[in-house]
């Protein structure tokens, strides 16, 4: 008997892509898989009525279903409730299969906190998944026999799996608590005004290598006032600099820190983020740090002045820009897209004079909006040609893996060295490439010693980016792994720099033993990988022959506007964004491929057509603005 699995979500919770990326994965071990229409959404959005259980018991009979799942992950208390209704519905209308129906099992997708809910009301009926599952954890619950799965998927998964095992020994074994700061490089400008991450790097001769390490503080509660919590992090500021594990501290700004720097915030919400409002707290926190490179946000507003005031007040070790985010494009900023390209580019013209490195927030900002992974690529290009053309002499490539959390393993390595194929073609006598890879935002499990595992695993897959390359990654990203339950404090930062560093060194040496897989050497990431770079050289020399100079502020309103850059979950309803919010994507193989209206799979050629069809529109909409 072959199942038929249906997956349920009420209309209200736009979560999708963990539902979308298993569709994806069980459909390629040979089942049907069913996700909820619109109808079923709503009434699995309403179950308490009994209408609508009539209709979800109608539809799952009609279509017939062995498994299903409901996923809600929204309010926790709210879950339990869908989940119960849920329950009495099949239960009423006698589909378990102990009752004699079709339905074998069942299973239910939340919070952690819904999920202990659930289990507790249905001991043993429900399978729950609480988010940070592996590929092979899921498959396992799911009953996915191994005949099943394909050779491709049970390939990654074993390297996912052998990942996550090497962070689990290293967290049980504990020895990671050992590592300690780094022998500091001594140079004349070392943690003055004049020091810089490229002196940083240069003098970086620790053996065996350590990587400068970065990390994102910001305190933020609605129990303490602005001024508390400034006082706050400068505490935390000292801690961390007295640790000397942590080489370049990144300052967790307020959003209002980012848009009304400097003015009365009287009535205004926060929005989270240490609430900076002055260059004397900045320079407070400059002088507090010593001898940290420090860096922070750009504005979303007075952007140009903002990036004087880093300048000044911090001598900021790099410039970030996300070009076409942090606008009214994604509700973070007050600018149109094309005021805000206007303005990051008198910003860079700015950066460029002060000789300070740039950083672009921009791939993983449209992975986040659902882009496929010729666009996360493809985006980064275009950012680094255009700093490249003005002037920028480094380019620091950040590089978010696990984004989405469903990316397999082998498809983060291909994505990376792709990006990195591509952007390091750029580089020159006068054109450095900088690497900075990272974990995802939301790829760490709420059990924190889970969480610190999978930051062992997550490094181990940094260093296979360039497993030849004893210098690379140069920087590290560090998340904290406590991120998936609460922001990361100074002694959750120092603990996931050592974890960070111990893994790095380990996982080198099982490698020069050859007890971990030479990931050099791995077929399969190298055939993804010339494909991505294939795809994206494709899209790139559309963009580069059908746009009127591409690497402007108009030429890059164009590339989005006409559809160049597909971003299906575009918060923005205005009809300029039509052409970019065309084309669906899905998970596919462990990444994310654009798809048309019937879930095939669309060529790059394809979607340039189109683009290229809607770039007289795109000129349209640009003279709109002029």
């Amino acid at each position: 008997m072959t199942d038929t699995f249906a997956f349920l979500k009420p209309a209200v919770d736009a979560h999708t892509m963990g539902i979308n990326s298993l569709a994806s994965v069980l459909g390629e071990c040979g089942y049907e898989v069913l996700i909820s229409p619109p109808k079923i959404a709503e009434a699995v959005g309403e179950i308490e009525y009994e209408a609508n259980q009539r209709r979800l018991a109608a539809w799952l009979k009609e279509k017939k279903v062995t498994k299903v799942g409901l996923s809600y992950r929204l309010d926790p208390k709210k879950a339990a409730q869908l989940a119960g209704y849920f329950v009495k519905a099949l239960k009423d209308h006698g589909l378990l299969a102990y009752q004699g129906g079709p339905l074998r099992a069942l299973y239910f997708a939340g919070l952690p906190e819904a999920c202990a809910l659930v289990c507790k009301e249905h001991r043993g009926l429900v399978e729950t998944f609480h988010g940070g599952e592996s590929l092979t954890e899921t498959l396992e619950k799911l009953a996915v026999p191994p005949w099943r799965i394909p050779k491709e998927i049970a390939a990654s998964s074993r390297y996912d799996d052998w990942r996550l095992q090497f962070g689990r020994e290293i967290i049980k074994k504990g020895d990671y608590q050992a590592v300690g700061p780094a022998k500091k490089p001594r140079y004349p400008e070392f943690g003055s005004r004049l020091d810089t991450i490229e002196k940083r790097l240069a003098f970086n001769q620790n053996k065996p290598f350590r990587p400068l390490m970065r990390a994102h503080v910001g305190p933020y509660s609605l129990e303490m006032s602005r001024e508390e919590a400034v006082q706050k992090f400068y505490g935390w500021v000292e801690e961390l600099a007295a640790g000397g594990l942590l080489d370049i501290l990144s300052i967790g700004t307020s959003q209002l820190t980012q848009s009304n720097f400097g003015e009365n915030w009287a009535g205004k919400p926060n929005g989270g983020g240490v609430p900076i409002n002055s260059r004397a707290e900045y320079e407070e926190v400059w002088a507090r740090s010593r001898p940290l490179l420090v860096r922070t946000y750009a504005g979303t507003k007075n952007i140009p002045y903002l990036a004087a005031v880093h300048e000044e007040s911090l001598n900021i070790c790099w410039h970030a820009l996300s070009l076409w985010w942090f606008n009214q494009l994604d509700g973070r900023g007050p600018y149109g897209l094309l005021e805000n390209l206007n303005e990051h580019l008198k910003t860079i013209e700015y950066i460029a004079e002060t000789k300070k490195p740039l950083e672009a927030n921009v791939s993983h900002h449209f992975a986040f909006r659902g882009a496929d992974d010729l666009t996360y690529i493809v985006s980064t290009y275009l950012a680094a040609r255009l700093a490249e053309k003005m002037g920028i002499k480094t380019f620091i490539l950040q590089n978010m893996l696990n984004t989405p959390r469903s990316t397999w393993g082998m498809q983060d390595l291909a994505k990376s060295r792709a990006l990195l194929e591509l952007v390091s073609g750029l580089a020159g006598p006068n054109f450095k490439i900088i690497l900075q890879p990272r974990a995802g935002l939301d790829y760490f499990r709420p059990d924190l010693e889970e969480a610190k595992a999978q930051l062992a695993a997550v490094t181990a897959l940094m260093d296979d980016i360039e497993p030849q390359n004893e210098a690379s990654p140069p920087i590290i990203h560090v998340v904290g792994y406590s991120e998936g339950l609460h922001l990361a404090d100074p002694a959750v930062v120092n603990e996931s720099i050592r974890i960070t560093q111990y893994a790095l060194e380990e996982y080198r040496r099982l490698k020069k033993k050859g007890d971990a897989e030479d990931m050099s050497r791995n077929t399969a990431v190298r055939e993804r990988t010339l494909k991505l770079v294939a795809g994206a050289r494709e899209i790139i020399a559309a963009i580069e022959e059908h746009i009127d100079d591409p690497y402007s502020a108009a030429g890059l309103y164009k590339i989005f506007v006409a559809g160049f850059l597909p971003t299906p979950y575009l918060w923005s309803d205005e009809p300029e964004f039509k052409y970019a919010k065309k084309w669906r994507t899905k998970p596919h193989q462990g990444g994310i491929s654009v798809i048309d209206e019937a879930g095939n799979l669309v060529k790059p050629a394809a979607r340039l057509d189109y683009a290229v069809g809607k770039i007289k529109e795109a000129e349209y909409f640009l003279a709109q603005k002029q």
